[in-house]
């Protein structure tokens, strides 16, 4: 089945409860066609946001990073299925098996495999005691998403092109770590503009703070959605 990106803006909806969710979807103005429903959000309110927000026609990336034994993953990504998001996260650190196991319950739904956090960098990763070099480390866990059948990967923009060289046609590339010019980079140790992102071959930017933060944030996403363009 074909993936339509739509205009490939994925808004992360980072609000601590619903009422601030719904606020900032409202001052989106719908201009991204995809509202990406995290940890915190996800904590708040539960499953039912997932699935009200489906109902109301919104596109949604439930980003869980969902790490556990497979039998876990399995059950999870199935209850995430029935809610009718688009796009799940689990993380590819849970190993083939466990992949394999989301993919299986995913029906319909697409699963993302993420690499390694765009928060972190070669330094961490020695320091956790990942064997790296960092871009080495995604590309090998991006193997192992395409050998599980996922659907794709969330990896960070300065990642891509190595992907890009070693995965099949349609395999979909996910990017966070994007931030307009000019933008506070905050947590994030690599990133890119949404328009570097999209030359270098990502599929989907995911952008938070400079959405969620702007004084108007339907501007802000259109701006960022002609640099997709």
């Amino acid at each position: 089945m074909s993936f339509d990106p739509g205009n490939r803006l994925i808004a992360a909806i980072d609000a601590p409860n619903r009422g601030d969710a719904d606020a900032l979807v409202e001052r989106l103005g719908g201009v991204p066609s995809w509202c990406k429903i995290g940890l915190e959000l996800f904590c708040a309110e539960g499953p039912s946001i997932v699935a009200d927000y489906v109902a109301r026609g919104r596109r949604v990336m439930l980003d869980l990073k969902l790490h556990d034994i497979p039998e876990t993953v399995s059950r999870a990504t199935g209850r995430v299925a029935a809610l009718g998001a688009g796009l799940l996260t689990v993380h590819a650190g849970g190993g083939k098996a466990m992949l394999e196991a989301a993919v299986k319950a995913a029906g319909t739904m697409r699963v993302l495999a993420v690499t390694v956090l765009t928060s972190l960098d070669d330094a961490d990763l020695a320091q956790i005691g990942a064997q790296g070099p960092l871009r080495e480390l995604v590309v090998r866990r991006a193997q192992l998403a395409i050998a599980a059948g996922c659907s794709g990967v969330v990896a960070s923009p300065h990642e891509i092109a190595s992907i890009r060289a070693i995965a099949p046609e349609g395999f979909l590339i996910v990017t966070p770590g994007v931030r307009p010019a000019g933008a506070a980079v905050g947590d994030q140790k690599r990133v890119m503009t949404p328009r570097e992102a999209r030359l270098a071959g990502a599929d989907l930017v995911v952008v938070g703070r400079p959405l969620r933060d702007s004084a108007d944030p339907a501007a802000a996403a259109r701006s960022i959605v002609a640099e997709l363009s």
